[in-house]
C-alpha cells in the first residue's frame, strides 16, 4: 500500500494482555485500529470497537471488512478442550480473513522446537499457525517464550509465588531453559511486521537477550521485588498435576491454566534464529529490566484503581 494510504488494523484480542498494549501503539504509528471484543459496549481503549467473536464464524465478517491486516491475540488456555476449541476457531478466522479480503494475518505463538515432544499447549500454538493460513491468507508469526509484563500469566505466576513464599520448592522443570521478553518488545516486534510486506508468511523467534532458566528468573524477580534472592530446593516428585494445585492454591491462577503452563515448561524455548532483528531492528530489554517495567506497570494500574 503507498505510505500516505492508513493501515487497517483489527486487533482480535484487544483487551487481553498484549492486545491491549498493542492497540495504542498501532494508533500512535498513525494506523486506524479496531478492536474487536464480544463485548463492545463495555471496551473503554482508543480503538474503534467492534463485535465479533472467534468461536462464532458468523460473527466475523463484518468486522474484517476492509481491513488490511488482522492481529490473531486468541487463546483458551484456561479450558480443558482449549486444544479443539482453538483449532476451530482459527480456521475459521483465517476463512473469514480469506472472504474479506485481508492481506495478511499476524499472530503470536510460542517458541519450541518442532522435532521436540511438545506439551498440548505448544502443539495447539503451532496447529493454530498452520489453520489460521489454510484458506491463503499470508500468516506472520511471532514465536515467544515468557511474555514478561503486569497482567500476563505466566509472569503472574512467577510474581505471585516471589510475593507470597519465603522460600520455595520446585519441580524439576524449574531447571528448563526458557527466554524471556519483555511486553514492550513484544508488542514493538508486532508492530515493525503488521503490514510489512517482507514479513508475510514467515514465522519470528522472538526473545530477550538472556537464556534463564526458570529457577534463574525467579531469583532475579526476587532480587528486583525484595533485594534478595529467594532460597529455592528442587523436588523431582512434583509432576504437573501437583504443581497446578499447588500454584492454584499460592497464587490466583486456576488449575487447569496452570497445569497447561507447567506441562509446557518442561520444554527449552529458547531462540535459535534471530532473524526478526534484521527486520526490526533494535536491542531487547534485559530480564531484569522486563521486571522492573512489569512491577511500574501494576503499581501504576493499581494506582488508577484508587
Amino acid at each position: 500500500m503507498d505510505d500516505d494510504e492508513q493501515l487497517r488494523v483489527l486487533v482480535a484480542g484487544a483487551t487481553g494482555f498484549v492486545g491491549r498494549h498493542l492497540v495504542p501503539a498501532l494508533i500512535e504509528r498513525g494506523d486506524r485500529v479496531r478492536a474487536m471484543t464480544r463485548r463492545p459496549e463495555s471496551y473503554d481503549g482508543p480503538a474503534d470497537a467492534v463485535g465479533g467473536d472467534v468461536s462464532d464464524a458468523g460473527s466475523l465478517a463484518e468486522a474484517l471488512t476492509d481491513i488490511d491486516v488482522a492481529v490473531y491475540l486468541v487463546h483458551s488456555l484456561a479450558e480443558d478442550d482449549f486444544e479443539r476449541k482453538d483449532a476451530e476457531a482459527a480456521r475459521g478466522f483465517g476463512l473469514a480473513c480469506a472472504a474479506t479480503g485481508v492481506r495478511q494475518i499476524v499472530y503470536l505463538g510460542g517458541l519450541g522446537r518442532d522435532d521436540d515432544d511438545l506439551s498440548s499447549h505448544l502443539r495447539s500454538r503451532r496447529e493454530v499457525e498452520r489453520l489460521l493460513g489454510e484458506a491463503g491468507v499470508p500468516v506472520t508469526t511471532l514465536r515467544a517464550a515468557v511474555v514478561v509484563g503486569a497482567g500476563g500469566i505466566s509472569w503472574e505466576i512467577t510474581r505471585q509465588l516471589v510475593h507470597n513464599l519465603p522460600a520455595m520448592v520446585v519441580p524439576k522443570w524449574a531447571t528448563t531453559l526458557s527466554q524471556p521478553i519483555a511486553l514492550d518488545d513484544v508488542v514493538r516486534y508486532l508492530v515493525g511486521v503488521i503490514g510489512t510486506e517482507a514479513a508475510y508468511a514467515r514465522t519470528f523467534e522472538v526473545g530477550g537477550p538472556e537464556q534463564l532458566t526458570y529457577i534463574e528468573m525467579m531469583q532475579q524477580a526476587s532480587e528486583q521485588m525484595t533485594g534478595h534472592r529467594l532460597p529455592i530446593l528442587t523436588a523431582p516428585v512434583l509432576t504437573p498435576e501437583l504443581s497446578s494445585y499447588w500454584i492454584a492454591t499460592v497464587t490466583d491462577v486456576d488449575v487447569t491454566t496452570g497445569r497447561n503452563l507447567i506441562e509446557s515448561m518442561r520444554t527449552e524455548v529458547v531462540v535459535t534464529d534471530d532473524s526478526i532483528r534484521e527486520l526490526v531492528p533494535g536491542e531487547p530489554l534485559t530480564y531484569a529490566e522486563a521486571v522492573r517495567r512489569a512491577l511500574e506497570q501494576a503499581r501504576q494500574g493499581e494506582q488508577q484503581d484508587d
